[in-house]
């Protein structure tokens, strides 16, 4: 896979995505790009937000999508936008879906999951060979997104 250069700096009316790093992949983990989220009107990060482009058994649990608002930030509606700002990315790399996964007591990222308009696939705890497998792992609830 190669990344494309337009993706290093994602603005958008409220938030700007700057890239942090970029990875390849393996076997088990996709190829994704890693973003700080900066908030306009201060030029102050707010949060961290990753795409990861293509689908194998790994990322079913892990998702495609891996957002995280800082604590002081929370509450403003802007996971749900640097999400949105992720579709060109994944569209440009042939993606029609999203793969977006969360604990299953995560109500907040539940909130947002739904205001993108995800469907709920199920609520599953991830088998022992999924790459980041630990003893006592929470389920999963995983949903789709399309874009």
């Amino acid at each position: 896979m190669e990344f494309n250069p337009n993706f290093k700096i994602i603005k958008g009316d409220t938030l700007t995505l700057k890239l942090v790093e970029t990875c390849i992949g393996d076997d088990k983990v996709i190829p994704f790009y890693y973003y700080d989220i900066y908030l306009n009107s201060i030029s102050c990060p707010v949060g961290k937000i990753s795409i990861r482009i293509g689908y194998n058994e790994h990322s079913y649990f892990n998702g495609n999508v891996g957002y995280e608002i800082d604590e002081p930030f929370r509450g403003n509606g802007y996971a749900k936008i640097a999400v949105m700002m992720t579709y060109s990315v994944a569209k440009f790399h042939g993606m029609t879906q999203l793969i977006v996964t969360c604990d299953e007591d995560n109500y907040s990222s539940k909130r947002v999951i739904s205001k993108l308009g995800g469907t709920h696939i199920e609520t599953i705890t991830p088998p022992k060979n999924y790459v980041f497998y630990y003893d006592g792992i929470p389920k999963q609830s995983i949903y789709r997104l399309d874009i």
